[in-house]
């Protein structure tokens, strides 16, 4: 089990560092958790006051469902993390790693009344298939974790109304990969709407068959995928 425990740990470490790397940080806020292996109830997350470009395998905190610190010298947990990814990971079994980030654009969309449009390709990775959650406020009440995870569903992504972005992986490599997209998606039509021109859509049936082909994964890229980007997040990490 240590062998599963430190690669989690890796991982998780290196998602943090590759939001650094791509700019979808916000300062030392925001947060990403993974299920602990061999430890029903509990998962690892950010010490708060971490840059994400700081943090180390050996930095993150394990924490119950309840938001409590379970094991090591106490160090501050951001309290609206745990109220967000808590909840998530308790009703979600496939929920191996849960992202959540303020980027600019992501922000930007989840501002506007249409949400996230079926622009281009990547947006269509998440058609039909992101939800939204109105904001309430700062995420510090644990009565609105039931409607956290009403509003989320069985979706993989969700949008949070004037707040930002949220992705749910079954594996550690996915939860970044459907953050990095969606933040680009976000972009993408934060970029075609500041042109003022007329954006064309496809139709629905090419974006229910776009979405679906994204489901299929037939050349296994998600694999290759977080393999190259786990490389990209230590290559200048000093032993």
């Amino acid at each position: 089990m240590f062998d599963a425990i430190d690669e989690t740990r890796q991982d998780l470490a290196a998602v943090y560092r590759l939001i650094a790397r791509f700019g979808m940080d916000d300062l030392i806020h925001t947060h990403v958790s993974a299920r602990l292996p061999g430890s029903p109830g509990h998962l690892l997350i950010n010490r708060y006051g971490d840059l994400f470009k700081d943090v180390t395998p050996e930095s993150l905190v394990v924490i119950d469902h309840d938001g409590r610190q379970a094991e090591g010298a106490p160090v501050p947990v951001n309290t609206a993390g745990a109220v967000i990814h808590c909840c998530i990971h308790a009703a979600r079994p496939d929920a191996a790693c849960v992202v959540h980030c303020h980027t600019p654009a992501g922000v930007a969309v989840s501002s506007l009344e249409e949400g996230l449009l079926p622009l281009n390709q990547t947006s269509l990775l998440f058609y039909g298939r992101v939800s939204y959650h109105e904001f309430e406020g700062i995420a510090l009440d644990r009565d609105e974790q039931s409607r956290l995870v009403a509003d989320l569903g069985s979706n993989r992504a969700m949008i949070l109304r004037n707040h930002g972005l949220l992705t749910v992986g079954r594996s550690i490599g996915e939860a970044f990969s459907l953050m990095y997209n969606l933040e680009m998606a976000c972009r993408m039509q934060i970029m075609a709407a500041s042109t003022g021109m007329k954006m064309r859509l496809p139709s629905p049936e090419v974006c229910a068959r776009t979405a679906a082909q994204y489901d299929s994964d037939p050349d296994g890229a998600a694999d290759l995928e977080w393999q190259a980007l786990r490389r990209l997040a230590w290559e200048d990490r000093t032993p």
